[in-house]
């Protein structure tokens, strides 16, 4: 017996749409401004109101240079008023931003154009000598053009047609009847940092954009509103900055871009300028940021959210903002594939009142799945575990600004969902009652030792807050009894030289004796991927042949 079809509501089925959110800006926060530091050194500063007046310019420009609905447009560039403005003008068009991140090695950037098949490249005079390397290897980009004036034109890299962004717009009519797309039409694309194998690409939908934007900038979110200054560190080439530009256009908060200087002076110098109130970035850029303010002695004076994301942020780190400075920082998670935000660490009210113990344990979590994200974590065999806050498996999600296939990669698809059609994260991580979820290692990186695990990231976390250490890295090396044992590779600060048996006692009241590092290393530096992130292959791959003292 068929079951009967539900009544229908009665309500306007209006698309979801990413040039909806800057009218909405221009219209009811037309002079709010959107700061930015530029390339060529200056501060620009408009109101929503003349970002969207150049937005439609910009659209009648990308018309005239033959883009239309489905082609891809990259962008090479830092946080400043010009990415902001392809942001809108691409998608709004119909067309699709594909962001580029500048810090990847230049094979994967020619393969990431050429599988995108982009057909112009919008780049900022920094990263040009970036695109003179790659001549002769884009056979399907028909222009290149630099976003600056005429008086900062650098030379043009041989080999494409190079156009200057200002003049590319001047004399472009200011109004432009936007098309109305179905709101999963593509609208921006991004490739994972490509740290093993091949990068993969995720295309983005104007309405996964959209929900995402409200979700990030809602309280349990970010928290943006109106009323706050945003200066997002996290680059726009990466994830489309965890949707925070999108965000507050939504939500009319003023919005402040750092250009390319990321230092600690430069940031705070645009921190105190501009009354930045929120901020989100990398655990390396907020390291920079402490060492900086310890050295000058000043404050951040109106900061009053600082969210850390990329890779997991040690509790030494968090304590330091919040105790020394009086910064409240909470952990974000996510993945490329994900829009990228799952979770947020802004506490329970119930929360806020146990022991401060209780608070830091769950400050260093990942924070607590935001609505419409849904999680599982699954044994080896696929099946659920509880969210008990105990039980470790395999952290998979599911939701409307999830993946649902990298794009033109059936390859990596086939291995990248479950059975129905989760999204496998490659992560660990146990789930608690209240939907507190923390990363026990990626799946990859967890030491497999006599049966036991151990976790990489906890130990990582736990040496970090070591006086001595300005950073710490965990592998697992092989051992003939344990199968892998612990071997911990630690970045000391400046001046200083940490010995194994100060680490070691340090760790000894803070982790479990099976988890003790086996040995120590001392190098000058880690490598990191493009986005921040520890490239624990390299590292394993350096250390394939390390004889523990044990063995």
């Amino acid at each position: 017996m068929s079951r009967p079809l539900p009544l229908l509501g009665q309500m306007m089925d209006r698309p979801l749409s990413i040039i909806a959110l800057l009218q909405y800006a221009a219209r009811c926060h037309a002079t709010t401004e959107i700061v930015s530091r530029n390339c060529e050194g200056t501060i620009h500063r408009y109101g929503y109101g003349d970002a969207y007046a150049r937005v439609q310019k910009l659209a009648h420009a990308l018309v005239s240079l033959g883009v239309t609905p489905g082609d891809r447009v990259a962008t090479l560039a830092w946080n400043n008023h010009r990415h902001f403005e392809l942001y809108f003008a691409i998608s709004g068009m119909g067309a699709v931003c594909h962001t580029i991140n500048p810090r990847l090695a230049a094979d994967q950037m020619a393969y990431i154009l050429n599988h995108a098949e982009d057909k112009v490249l919008f780049v900022d005079p920094t990263f040009v000598p970036l695109v003179a390397r790659l001549a002769g290897q884009l056979p399907r980009l028909q222009a290149v053009v630099v976003m600056t004036d005429r008086a900062h034109m650098p030379e043009a890299p041989a080999g494409f047609e190079t156009l200057c962004y200002e003049e590319l717009i001047e004399g472009q009519p200011q109004s432009y009847d936007w098309p109305e797309l179905d709101e999963r039409t593509a609208s921006s694309l991004c490739y994972t940092s490509g740290t093993t194998g091949k990068p993969k690409g995720v295309m983005y939908s104007h309405r996964s954009t959209v929900l995402h934007a409200m979700a990030a900038g809602a309280a349990e979110g970010v928290g943006i509103s109106g009323r706050e200054c945003v200066l997002p560190v996290v680059p726009l080439f990466h994830v489309n900055a965890w949707g925070i530009p999108y965000a507050c256009a939504m939500f009319g908060a003023k919005l402040v871009m750092p250009g390319p200087r990321l230092d600690g002076e430069g940031l705070h110098e645009m921190f105190e300028a501009e009354k930045v109130t929120i901020t989100a970035g990398v655990p390396t850029v907020w390291l920079n940021l402490i060492n900086y303010l310890r050295q000058s002695g000043k404050r951040l004076d109106m900061l009053k959210q600082l969210i850390i994301g990329g890779s997991a942020a040690p509790l030494a780190m968090i304590r330091t903002f919040e105790e020394e400075f009086g910064v409240p920082v909470a952990h974000a998670w996510g993945m490329t594939e994900m829009s990228p935000i799952g979770t947020v660490g802004t506490l329970k009210l119930a929360d806020e009142g146990k022991p401060a113990d209780e608070r830091w344990l769950l400050k260093t979590s990942q924070g607590r799945m935001i609505c419409m994200v849904d999680m599982k974590i699954v044994d080896p065999m696929g099946n659920r575990l509880p969210h008990d806050g105990k039980a470790f498996g395999e952290l998979l999600v599911a939701g409307p600004w999830i993946t649902s296939g990298y794009y033109e990669n059936a390859e990596a698809n086939a291995a990248a969902f479950d059975d129905d059609g989760w999204f496998r994260t490659g992560d660990v991580a146990t789930i608690d009652p209240d939907g507190y979820m923390r990363i026990v290692d990626r799946a990859k990186d967890v030491i497999k030792s006599g049966g036991e695990w151990i976790s990489s990231i906890d130990l990582e976390n736990a040496v970090m807050g070591h006086p001595k250490v300005a950073e710490a890295a965990v592998i697992g090396v092989t051992h003939p009894k344990w199968d892998e044992r612990p071997l911990l590779i630690v970045v000391p600060k400046p001046g200083e030289t940490p010995t194994k048996d100060e680490i070691l006692s340090w760790l000894s009241s803070r982790v479990a004796k099976l988890w003790l590092p086996d040995d120590m290393v001392l190098v000058d530096e880690l490598p990191h991927s493009g986005t921040g992130k520890v490239l624990k292959a390299q590292l394993r791959q350096a250390f394939r042949d390390y004889a523990l003292p044990t063995a």
